[in-house]
């Protein structure tokens, strides 16, 4: 996968059937290139054999990519991809059967790779998505809120983030679940104003 360390936006998934060479890499990431937009100016990997050597150094010269590597066997030298890596199992292939059929684990992942690009917030990220900080929109928890108590002052605190009040105050509102394509662990979360 290749994730952009700024917004941790997931920029592109591929599955290979058996240990990719740097051929397979560098095709893998002009796709993700192209689908950018344009090239990343560092590219941070591990030091396995397909980005260590002359063919994908060259390839990074070309594309003027600055590349560096992680230190070997050193844990946090590619903190970001680790902690991705962390999530996608406790998240999602830890929690359902995978079809070792290749298409099948391709759509997976791109699901799950959707869902955390566009609707899981994050700490780390002030609460807002992946998306939302690739494309520099304000967290969706900042869009003024649905306040169903009556009498309750508009000025008053709240949680933070601070986000204001509607205009119309709301008596009912409606939390609603729904699930990516049906996949369980895949939760969107809305909240409505109830009819």
């Amino acid at each position: 996968m290749v994730i952009d360390s700024f917004s941790r936006r997931v920029q592109g998934v591929m599955v290979f059937e058996a240990k990719p060479g740097s051929y397979a890499m560098r095709s893998f990431l002009g796709r993700a290139i192209r689908n950018a937009g344009r090239a990343t100016g560092h590219l941070i990997t591990d030091k396995e054999g397909q980005f260590f050597c002359d063919g994908f150094r060259d390839w990074c010269r070309r594309k003027g990519i600055s590349l560096r590597h992680g230190a070997a066997g050193k844990h946090g030298s590619i903190a970001i991809i680790e902690r991705f890596n962390r999530t996608l199992k406790r998240e999602c292939t830890r929690r359902i059967r995978v079809s070792p059929r290749r298409d099948m684990i391709r759509r997976e992942l791109s699901l799950f790779v959707l869902w955390y690009n566009e609707y899981r917030s994050h700490s780390s990220l002030g609460v807002r998505t992946p998306n939302e900080v690739y494309r520099n929109l304000p967290p969706a928890c900042e869009q003024p809120r649905f306040e169903p108590r009556p009498n309750w002052p508009r000025q008053s605190n709240c949680a933070s983030p601070q986000a204001p009040a509607e205009r119309e105050q709301s008596q009912t509102v409606q939390l609603e679940v729904r699930f990516l394509e049906g996949r369980r662990h895949l939760p969107i979360v809305t909240l409505r104003r109830a009819a």
